[in-house]
Parts: C-alpha cells; structure tokens; sequence
C-alpha cells in the first residue's frame, strides 16, 4: 500500500505540474517552466503552492536529474529557471552564455541511507551494518541515483568509496534515472535499501515506509545547489526566483533538512 501511495505522488510530480492562476479575458499570465532537481519534489511543491496563493500567478515545475536538465537547456529547451543540485552545472550554462548571471545558492544537500519496512539492513551513519550485510548476504539490491548525471548519486558513490564499500557494493546496485526514482527504488521493498536525498526521506510519503540514517557531511563532497535565471526568463519567472529567496521559501528548505546558505 505504501508502495503505491508514494509511486502516485512521485508520478504526479515527476511531471509537470500546473498551478491554477486568476483567469481573465484581457489577461494572460505566462507560466513559466521550472527545471528542478528532482530532491526538490516536496519542498519545491510546498514553495510553489505558496507563491500562488499569495500572487495568483503560477509556474509549471518539472523535475529530474540535474545534468540531464544541464544538457537540455543547452539544446535549446524551454525553461527559464533551472534549479540545480549542483552548482557546476549551473556554472557551465552561465559560461556559455545561456544565463541571466551567474545565479545564487540555494541549498546544501544532504543524504541519508534507507531501508524500508522489513529490510534485514540497520540504517546506521557509519555504514557499519551495510558492510556487513553485503558480505553476509542480507543486501542483494541496493538503490542509489545514477551518479554520471545525477548529483545524489556522486554523492551516493562518494559515501560508499569512503566507507571503502564501492567495489563490494557495486554488484547489487539498482541505479535510478535520479535521485527520486532512486528514493522510489529504496521505498518501494524492492531493495534491502539505498542511499538517497535527505529531503526525500523527510517527507510523509517516504518517512512512513522505512527507516533511515543522515550521513555525515564529510563523507562526501558538499551537495552546493544553485538558481539561475535563464536568457529567456519573463516577469513570473523571475518574481518566482526573488520569492525562493525570501525567509518563507527559505523555511521550507530548511523544514526538508536543507542547509541554508550562511547558516
């Protein structure tokens, strides 16, 4: 049952999502589509529901894997916000030439190991258990991001290189297209766990299915998220952009394990 309840949300976010705005004859409100990470889902949601309630306007957010965005953005696609869960990307746009600047930092991401409900595997910051369950067998599938494009997968790969686990543990992975459907992956019980964003595992949809351990941060590189505007980014968009940065959507950031810029 929590494996379908938490597919139907993932799914309905995973595509875009339309936020009703104030209709008028006269009037027409361009929706701005926003490229957001896919760690973002809950807390970006939440944000944008809020900014429609108190402008009316609306944006239309589409979710994924931070360097595939990276790619279609500089193919030419629609979007004029990208969020990034890792600043080089961003960094790489604005020195093409596709950027309004060379945006701000938003986030910094952390990541947590996973087991869902009756998982033989012990969620514990070390990994401790985890190495021992992959050599006594417990854990035959492990779900992480796919780290040559997605940012929480690096990270994913950093932890476990670190923990001196890669080599042993790379047999069983189960690679999500991003940190999501990795998330997904880890929730659903088909796994005995994974290793995903700390921002999923908070939410209600994901917490309720399993049990999990926050990783250190210096058990990998820091997960620096950046905005940009893009060249073609209109008036909602970047009303939008100044409301992400405001202490509301900040809350919210913070409420999904987040760490704030300056703190």
């Amino acid at each position: 049952m929590g494996h379908t309840i938490f597919g139907n949300i993932l799914a309905a976010m995973t595509f875009a999502c339309s936020f009703a705005f104030p209709s008028a004859a006269a009037t027409v409100v361009q929706v701005p589509i926003v490229a957001a990470a896919s760690d973002l889902q809950f807390a970006l949601q939440m944000i944008a529901d809020d900014f429609t309630r108190q402008t009316g306007n609306g944006v239309k957010l589409v979710f994924g894997s931070s360097g595939n965005f990276r790619s279609q953005i500089a193919q030419g696609a629609p979007f004029e916000l990208f969020m990034s869960a890792d600043e080089s990307f961003v960094a790489a746009l604005a020195k093409e030439g596709r950027t309004q600047d060379d945006g701000v930092l938003y986030a910094i991401g952390r990541i947590v190991l996973f087991a869902p409900h009756g998982s033989p595997l012990n969620p514990d910051p070390e990994l401790k258990d985890l190495a021992a369950a992959i050599v006594d067998g417990r854990v035959r599938k492990f779900a992480i991001a796919n780290p040559e494009h997605a940012p929480y997968g690096r990270a994913a790969q950093q932890a476990l290189t670190r923990a001196g686990l890669w080599d042993r543990v790379r047999p069983t992975l189960v690679l999500g297209e991003n940190v999501a459907q990795a998330a997904q992956f880890a929730a659903s019980g088909s796994v005995q766990g994974g290793i995903f964003a700390y921002s999923l595992a908070l939410s209600p949809a994901v917490s309720k299915l399993g049990t999990f351990a926050l990783l250190p941060m210096d058990s990998h590189e820091p997960l620096r998220q950046r905005m940009v505007l893009l060249k073609n980014a209109g008036d909602n968009a970047k009303a939008f952009y100044r409301f992400l940065q405001a202490p509301g959507a900040r809350a919210v950031f913070q409420q999904y394990g987040f760490v704030l810029p300056g703190e």
